[in-house]
Order: C-alpha cells, then sequence, then structure tokens
C-alpha cells in the first residue's frame, strides 16, 4: 500500500538521546527526566546498542534501599537485587536490548514490544549501531491518518482492484478510521479477501460492509 506510512522510518524518533556503559546513575536518572521518557539506549563508542537502561532497572535501588529483601525474595529476584547495589549503566541495563530496524513493519514493532513488554525499542542498522527509537505512541501515529486519505487508498489499491468497474460497483466511506464498503458484488468470494487487504491498511480502525440485497427475479 504505497499510500501507508507502514514501516519504521517513516515514524521513529530520529534525534535520540543515550548513554554510555560508564554513565552514572544519576546521570541516567536526570536524562530520563529532562528528556520525558522511560528509557535510553546504551551504546558503544561505535553507536553499537549493547543494552538499555529504564525506569524499571533503576527503581531496584529505592525498593530495597532500607530494608532487607527475604530469603524468597532474593532467589525469585536476584537480578533486581543486583542491580540495586549497581551505580553504572553497562551493570543497571537489560541486555541484549531488543531491537528493530527502520525497514521493519509497524506491525512487527508491535509484536516485538508485545512479547517483550517493553514501551519502546532503538532502531539499529544492520550492523546494530542505534538510527533512532520507536515507541508505542509513534506506532499510533498512523491512526491519525485523515478519513479522506484512507478512503483513496482503498478505492485505488484494493477496490479499484478487486471490483473493477467505471465507477465501481463497491463505494467506499470513512468515519473515524472506519471503512464502509457498500454497493453491489457478483463474485462474494471477493469480500472476505477485501476485508483482510482494507484491515492491512495503516490506520484503518474497522471495516463494515453494507452490500445492496440481490433482487429476485418474478416467476412468469
Amino acid at each position: 500500500m504505497t499510500g501507508s506510512p507502514h514501516i519504521i522510518r517513516d515514524v521513529m524518533t530520529a534525534a535520540v538521546v543515550s548513554v554510555d556503559r560508564d554513565a552514572q546513575f544519576k546521570e541516567i536518572v536526570r536524562v530520563l527526566q529532562q528528556r520525558n521518557v522511560s528509557a535510553v539506549p546504551v551504546v558503544r563508542a561505535d553507536g553499537v546498542v549493547v543494552g538499555v537502561v529504564s525506569e524499571a532497572d533503576l527503581l531496584p535501588k529505592e525498593e530495597f534501599r532500607d530494608s532487607e529483601p527475604s530469603r524468597l525474595t532474593q532467589l525469585g529476584r536476584l537480578n533486581d537485587i543486583l542491580k540495586a547495589g549497581s551505580v553504572v549503566a553497562g551493570d543497571l541495563m537489560t541486555a541484549p536490548a531488543v531491537t528493530v530496524e527502520a525497514d521493519d513493519t509497524l506491525s512487527q514493532a508491535a509484536r516485538i514490544m508485545a512479547e517483550a513488554k517493553v514501551k519502546r525499542l532503538p532502531v539499529v542498522d544492520s550492523e546494530g549501531r542505534l538510527r533512532g527509537i520507536v515507541s508505542r505512541g509513534d506506532l499510533l501515529k498512523v491512526f491519525l491518518r485523515a478519513d479522506e486519505d484512507l478512503a483513496e487508498e482503498v478505492r485505488r489499491e484494493i477496490v479499484g482492484y478487486l471490483f473493477p468497474g467505471e465507477p465501481s460497483p463497491v463505494r467506499v466511506q470513512v468515519t473515524d478510521g472506519a471503512v464502509t464498503l457498500s454497493g453491489s458484488v457478483t463474485d462474494t468470494a471477493r469480500v472476505p479477501v477485501a476485508s483482510q487487504l482494507v484491515r492491512s491498511v495503516e490506520g484503518v480502525v474497522d471495516v463494515r460492509w453494507d452490500l445492496d440485497q440481490p433482487q429476485r427475479r418474478t416467476p412468469p
């Protein structure tokens, strides 16, 4: 779908802040606060991403600040307890970093975020060097596409191909991202195919059909 911003490059933030392995605890907190983000990539001197340090990685220091963890807690949360005693990014970060590349699709990024339970992903090149960052909010930007833009893409890329004609027997209307297809369809086998293709258009919220009922012939 040529009209859809459907790869990471189209929505990512290119101007991204990062820290190195030796960044101190307070420096990391300061960066998170100043940039209003919940995590930052940790990079080597050559720009290769080696991990991500997040608020979740920093909070154990406060959680265990004035209490001794129980034996059960020590067994179940050893990694957090180790982070509570750490002071530099290289020891605090979660590694290896879960990343995506700029040409990956938005759906790929969404699945990776869900599986890894993270809110943002560093965007890297083929060598693993940092090129940007993409967040959950960035992935949702496609739903801000204008209804008429969506309608035009559905007409041009899908309806015009599956239901040709001048004018096409299928009409397209989009309201708040929900696509309604109406009119007459002789080959109903194309309806589920069209539905799947319309749902794949970035920014579409729902697909509905409002087909004309075929007229019955009156017997002589």
